[in-house]
């Protein structure tokens, strides 16, 4: 493997205040919020139900819009380098070090684009799904993270935190492909017996450079 392509949320970036912010914008506690949006999960339904749950009138580019507007220098729905999983840096660093090309490239909007670059990481490139407009699990998103990298799919890692999203869409891409264990899907998806098929399950980005130096020994 030559390349290593990461998720944004819940692989890069800790989504907890994010949906900390949401639970105070919809009028209810966040552990309720965050109770909601797990047994959402944990039923197979999407995430959005948990919303709908909460506020059935709820639309969520409407609200998007009002928030905007209301809250023009706050957050919002977005992050920053505070949401940053402390794992991050070194080990982008230790995988750059290595002399493997390493690229950003998930379902984010347009606004992710500014707030990943402010953060400066060692990374060759950062793609976005509202900027190629295509979004995971489809295969042409994986065609393009392809693209990007400049390599053939064989020669890249994908990591993220979702089976459905990222790992199996990946492989089937002709991609090896990594699931973290950590995030409400990592947790959850970890435990299927899907995730066997992941070509490494870890609870952290440290283990994979040296994954990666040990496969390519083989």
């Amino acid at each position: 493997m030559n390349a290593v392509v990461f998720d944004v949320g819940e692989t890069l970036i800790d989504e907890t205040r994010i949906f900390a912010r949401w639970a105070d914008r919809l009028g209810v506690p966040q552990l309720t919020f965050f109770g909601i949006l797990g047994g959402v999960l944990q039923q197979g339904r999407p995430l959005m139900d948990a919303f709908h749950l909460v506020d059935p009138s709820f639309r969520f580019e409407a609200e998007i819009a009002r928030w905007r507007a209301e809250e023009p220098g706050s957050l919002r729905e977005g992050f920053d380098d505070a949401d940053l999983y402390p794992d991050v840096r070194p080990a982008l660093d230790a995988l750059h070090a290595a002399g493997l090309r390493v690229l950003i490239a998930g379902n984010q909007p347009v606004e992710a684009g500014p707030a990943l670059a402010a953060m400066d990481l060692p990374v060759a490139g950062v793609y976005l799904s509202e900027v190629w407009g295509v979004e995971k699990p489809d295969p042409e998103f994986f065609t393009r993270v392809e693209a990007a990298a400049g390599l053939p799919a064989a020669e890249i890692l994908y990591v993220g935190d979702r089976l459905d999203n990222d790992v199996l869409p990946a492989q089937r891409a002709g991609m090896r492909a990594a699931l973290l264990r950590r995030g409400m899907w990592g947790y959850l998806h970890a435990e299927s017996a899907e995730a066997r098929r992941a070509d490494l399950v870890a609870d952290g980005l440290a283990p994979i450079a040296a994954w990666i130096a040990a496969e390519n020994a083989r």
